[in-house]
């Protein structure tokens, strides 16, 4: 077996290090297009309206912190509840804001939080629930100073 040498060494570890990165940054991919992130999340099955109150203020003053409140009617027994809950806001450079994890034990599927909003936009909520269906909602917010680099 042939020693290998200083110069053969770093470029293997490069080659490595490359090889180990490159699908993290392809994975990584930030997209605004909140429609991907939906059928992702959906498997391409239609959201349908009710079971979700989303409670957002119609004029947020500043995008950097606007408070969301979310309250999904289900019983959380082990046979009937929420499991997930993804939040979208369609005109952010990100369109992913949060997705939010439930189970019976939650003993409620609600949750208060802020979020960012870059500009006037959508904030979109789909449910995900125990037997696979899926609920959504949907509100306008109106920002007058912008939080994601606006």
């Amino acid at each position: 077996m042939k020693a290998i040498n200083r110069r053969q060494a770093f470029a293997l570890g490069g080659g490595f290090v490359m090889l180990t990165v490159l699908p993290m940054a392809a994975d990584a991919e930030v997209t605004n297009d909140a429609a991907t992130w939906i059928e992702k999340f959906t498997g391409g099955k239609k959201p349908a309206k009710g079971k979700i109150s989303l409670d957002l203020p119609e004029i947020a003053e500043n995008g950097n912190t606007v408070p969301l409140s979310i309250n999904i009617e289900s019983p959380m027994t082990v046979d009937s509840h929420v499991k997930e809950v993804m939040i979208l806001a369609d005109g952010n450079p990100n369109a992913g804001v949060a997705t939010l994890s439930f189970t019976p034990l939650s003993g409620k599927a609600e949750a208060s939080i802020r979020i960012r909003l870059a500009a006037t936009q959508n904030v979109v909520a789909i449910a995900k629930m125990s037997d696979r269906s899926l609920f959504s909602e949907q509100k306008t917010v109106k920002v007058t100073i912008g939080g994601c680099g606006g």
